[in-house]
């Protein structure tokens, strides 16, 4: 088999079979098919999309050209969560325990941060000693024994993908429906997931803006993980705003604590929380309705069992388990703060996700390139949401940054996303659309 032929064939608007992207996949996983010809097969993909069949197969291609996790050994449902990305949005840290404790088994596979969205892994970092890298072996010992491990993807688990994403990212291919679904679908069917649980932003600070295309998409991931035997559910929610209060590694770290703590968590933070620990309750088992399974993750968080379960997860992956007594004292934070307060009286009409998003990077807390260090200690806590009524004076946000010239930055940056009226805006919903 000839790459320059599949190349040919995609080109004209011909189907690939299994066996085909197989090859391509195996051939971008080894380094066998140069980027060239990838770039050249993902651009003719880009025109002539993947059918249905093709797409379930390159997913499972993507998946086979590594080592898929082994877990049917694990007793009880197997559910993970995926967000396609936003600003605060820090629901993965208090969802796998929750989950965890409502007697689901989470293998959480998560990402880094880049652009102006957060990635789990480095809010999962800013415990000190916690490790996301962890061995097929590892993440299996663990979820026999805590219920949930979260952890970064390693090498042998779908590796072509990291070659194509990076590829797509340069071919301007990135927003091919098909390769998209393919690409997160392949790294949790390598996970060895019975119910996989969706989140799909749209709006001002998601990777797709349009409700529309975000629909679309939410659409496709489920249709395709039912077709490769994975029960899948798509959650359609709001990103115009911050998600939350926190903005920042450690900062959204210290507020998934409180959360299982007891202490009472921003509303729209826990609508989203709510929502989908109920559906994968309900994917892994554990409830007989999404409703139900949302019952049971209030109940946990009340009993304390979803906490414990956080402190076992970070003793088994090397943490400072003291964090989730003393967080303040535990979590890192940046030595310079200001304030951004409300010049008059009305009303916060708007915070712009992406511009809030953008100013986080500028303070240190998330990257412009993948070779970014960041600040744990860097970001923002909101003191105002969209809609709340404001005095002059007000404090409306404070900013954490380690260095004074990112900091005024980061201020001038943060005001800019702000909008305020004399009148209340009207309030939308934050949950558009379930699609199961």
């Amino acid at each position: 088999m000839r790459m320059l032929d599949l190349i040919l064939k995609k080109r004209s608007g011909a189907g690939h079979d299994l066996k085909e992207l197989k090859f391509i996949a195996a051939g971008a996983a080894s380094g066998s098919i140069p980027d060239y010809q990838l770039s050249a097969w993902l651009m003719a993909a880009f025109f002539n999309p993947l059918s249905r069949k093709e797409t379930v197969d390159f997913t499972k291609a993507m998946a086979l050209s590594g080592k898929k996790l082994n877990l049917k050994g694990l007793k009880g449902g197997r559910v993970d969560k995926h967000s396609t990305g936003g600003v605060g949005d820090g629901v993965s840290l208090a969802l796998a325990p929750v989950a965890a404790a409502a007697g689901v088994i989470v293998p959480m596979m998560s990402g880094r941060g880049l652009g102006h969205t957060g990635g789990t892994l480095d809010k999962l970092e800013s415990v000190k000693g916690l490790k996301v890298r962890l061995s097929a072996d590892r993440i299996y010992k663990q979820l026999k024994a805590v219920g949930f491990s979260m952890f970064g993807q390693t090498a042998q688990l779908a590796p072509s993908d990291r070659k194509l994403y990076a590829l797509r990212d340069a071919s301007c291919t990135v927003e091919s429906l098909p390769l998209i679904v393919a690409s997160i679908l392949s790294k949790k069917y390598a996970e060895d997931l019975t119910g996989l649980v969706m989140d799909v932003k749209y709006g001002s600070g998601a990777f797709l803006k349009d409700f529309g295309k975000s629909r679309e998409l939410a659409a496709a991931l489920v249709d395709t993980a039912k077709l490769l035997g994975i029960r899948c559910v798509a959650v359609l929610t709001a990103m115009e705003e911050p998600l939350g209060l926190a903005v920042g590694n450690a900062l959204e770290m210290e507020q998934a604590i409180k959360i299982l703590r007891g202490e009472k968590g921003p509303a729209d933070f826990m609508e989203v929380l709510e929502t989908l620990s109920g559906w994968m309750i309900y994917l892994g088992s554990r409830a007989r309705t999404p409703e139900e399974g949302a019952a049971r993750a209030r109940a946990v968080i009340a009993d304390g069992s979803a906490l414990e379960k956080m402190r076992r997860m970070i003793r088994w992956q090397g943490g400072d388990t003291r964090v989730l007594d003393e967080p303040e004292k535990f979590l890192p934070r940046a030595r310079l703060s200001a304030e951004v307060k409300a010049s008059g009286p009305g009303y916060l009409t708007g915070m712009d996700a992406l511009t809030v998003g953008r100013a986080s990077v500028v303070l240190g807390a998330g990257r412009a390139r993948a070779e970014d260090a960041v600040d744990f200690g860097a970001g923002l806590m909101l003191l105002k949401k969209t809609g709340d009524r404001l005095a002059s004076g007000d404090v409306i946000a404070a900013l954490y940054a380690s260095d004074a010239a990112r900091l005024r930055e980061g201020v001038t940056m943060f005001r800019s996303s702000l909008k305020t009226a004399s009148r209340p805006p009207k309030k939308v919903p934050l949950i558009r659309e379930i699609i199961s």
